[in-house]
């Protein structure tokens, strides 16, 4: 079971991109699927997750109003709109999912697998 992770780039101050995440080998069933982010020398940070109980969504403070996680049709399966992108956004990107139950939605050690990372950088 794999993660595979897609969308990021290079992007100017106040511009948008779109992360891509998607499940590829066996099937699995998850709790939820989120996406984190680790910018160098920091700890990695939840920005978005998905508990599919009850269908809830998780937005860090620092993205709330400029980044929307949304889930696709096929399973295991979600993205990250990312709008108004500032130079602290920049960082690389991981998606997440969680198989175990309960699980916290912002600690990634309760996620189980995880996607390869793709870098956004957002210039000034």
């Amino acid at each position: 079971v794999q993660l595979q992770a897609s969308g990021g780039g290079l992007q100017q101050t106040g511009g948008s991109l779109r992360l891509s995440c998607a499940a590829s080998g066996r099937t699995f069933t998850s709790s939820g699927m989120g996406w984190f982010r680790q910018a160098p020398g920091k700890e990695r940070e939840l920005v978005a997750a998905f508990t599919w109980s009850g269908g809830r969504s998780h937005y860090a403070d620092s993205v709330k109003g400029r980044f929307t996680i949304s889930r696709g049709n096929a399973k295991n399966t979600i993205y990250l709109q990312m709008n108004s992108l500032k130079p602290e956004d920049t960082a690389v990107y991981y998606c997440a999912a969680a198989r175990r139950r309960p699980f916290s939605a912002s600690i990634a050690n309760d996620y189980d697998l995880w996607g390869q990372g793709t870098q956004v950088t957002v210039s000034s």
